[in-house]
């Protein structure tokens, strides 16, 4: 029996859909807003997540950010928004499937048991990554600096998260690019550059003494306090 999150604000539908699955031998947990959905999905850790996109709160967009913050769950994407636009967009920013209202019973058994044929036990990257400096909970999306709170954009707590989970790798634009941002086509290194200054100036006024350094024709890496002044191969990470 797989468990699965279903985030829909219709109640009709969510209900039509706790039938359906529940038939079918699935465990249904149902969420009618965004950010119910996302306490409820720390709370279970679903096998799939069934997600609409108009939802109240916090809306589906937000929603599959967050998720793919933390984890490489199955999501099945549920929108009357049908336009090839919206669905390259869905895909793009991590769904693994996308379908339109109205929608026939057997095709959403059907896709639904697909995703779960096709992924394995999803993978979830919710530990707290804390150097004694410098403080990120993916789970809340905040980040600390010397236990004060800053405000990063969505791409700039990607591109952080990002680096602190690689501490001491370095990473090359070609990898950040893909790694944080949700569609890279297109995207030059010069993006990497530039985001990167931004963030340097978020975690401290100082840039000179950032734990970000640049890695000259190679790339970027995060170096934790303790390698960053004593040049040691030493990592502390609280969970």
């Amino acid at each position: 029996m797989s468990r699965l999150l279903v985030v829909e604000d219709d109640a009709d539908t969510l209900t039509a859909i706790q039938v359906l699955l529940g038939h079918g031998g699935h465990e249904v947990i149902p969420a009618t807003d965004g950010r119910s959905g996302l306490r409820l999905l720390h709370q279970h850790k679903p096998d799939a997540l069934i997600l609409d996109i108009g939802l109240p709160i916090m809306d589906g967009w937000q929603v599959l950010e967050r998720v793919r913050d933390i984890s490489d769950l199955p999501i099945l994407i549920l929108t009357g928004r049908g336009q090839e636009r919206e669905k390259v967009r869905g895909l793009r920013a991590g769904a693994d499937d996308y379908l339109v209202k109205p929608f026939s019973r057997a095709e959403l058994t059907a896709r639904v048991e697909a995703l779960l044929r096709r992924a394995g036990t999803a993978s979830w990257a919710e530990d707290v990554y804390d150097d004694g400096v410098i403080r990120v909970e993916p789970a809340t999306r905040t980040v600390f600096v010397e236990n004060q709170e800053i405000h990063l954009t969505p791409t700039e707590f990607r591109l952080l998260n990002t680096l602190v989970r690689h501490a001491g790798n370095v990473l090359s634009s070609s990898q950040l690019l893909s790694l944080v941002w949700d569609d890279p086509t297109g995207l030059s290194p010069e993006r990497v550059k530039f985001a990167i200054l931004r963030l340097r100036r978020r975690l401290s006024p100082d840039t000179s003494n950032s734990p970000i350094e640049a890695v000259r024709g190679v790339g970027y890496r995060y170096r934790p306090p303790a390698q960053h002044q004593n040049g040691k191969d030493t990592l502390s990470v609280r969970r």
